[in-house]
């Protein structure tokens, strides 16, 4: 254990890959759409996954990684059961975090804002994208809930599947939220840990106020 601590304690590499300059326009979206853009050509490992933080009902936070879906001119969007325990959190407190991290680029994003849910449309739009078996999913898993054993879960797919021989609706408790930013911070390695921080917060009027913070 001590030789794998001293691996990681003494693990001081220097970051890099890139740096931020002083000008980046007057709305944090359009460089979240090239981070995102240069993430997937990279390729980045799972370029897409972000890692999302409520505050739970007992009054702890909560972390999980899901998927971003959609970048709209709004925020970003991701999809999940409404039911789950991210879902009741949100219906809560819809105040969320969203951290996306590409190690390959030594870049982070972190994102402040209100979650709330996308038009059933768009929700129906995506689930209709999705494979057989994500969607039977969806029916069958009661995200979340104490589940007994494999095989009821795996009973509940069956069921479905046999209920669903063609076409597979999307589930009322399943769909899309969206995260409207009211902060964003854009993170990049540099070296001897200086690494550039910069931060949009959203205004009362709107727009946005742009600085620089200390690594």
């Amino acid at each position: 254990m001590d030789d794998f601590l001293d691996v990681i304690r003494n693990d001081h590499h220097q970051f890099d890959k890139g740096k931020l300059e002083d000008h980046f326009g007057d709305e944090p979206f359009t460089l979240l759409a090239k981070w995102l853009r240069e993430a997937i050509e990279k390729p980045a490992t799972e370029p897409n996954a972000m890692t999302v933080s409520t505050l739970g009902l007992d009054g702890f936070p909560r972390a999980r990684v899901v998927y971003w879906k959609e970048l709209l001119e709004e925020g970003i969007v991701f999809y999940t059961n409404y039911s789950s325990d991210k879902g009741k959190a949100i219906e809560a407190n819809p105040q969320v975090n969203a951290l996306l991290y590409w190690p390959e680029l030594e870049r982070q994003i972190s994102i402040t804002g209100f979650a709330e849910k996308v038009p059933a449309e768009m929700s129906d739009a995506y689930f209709e994208s999705r494979p057989r078996g994500s969607k039977l999913g969806a029916w069958a898993s009661h995200q979340s809930e104490v589940l007994d054993s494999r095989d009821e879960l795996e009973k509940r797919v069956a069921e479905y599947a046999e209920k669903f021989p063609d076409y597979v609706p999307r589930p009322e408790h399943w769909g899309g939220y969206l995260i409207r930013p009211i902060n964003v911070e854009f993170w990049q390695g540099r070296p001897s840990r200086l690494h550039d921080r910069i931060v949009f917060n959203l205004k009362p009027d709107n727009s946005w106020e742009l600085h620089r913070k200390n690594p």
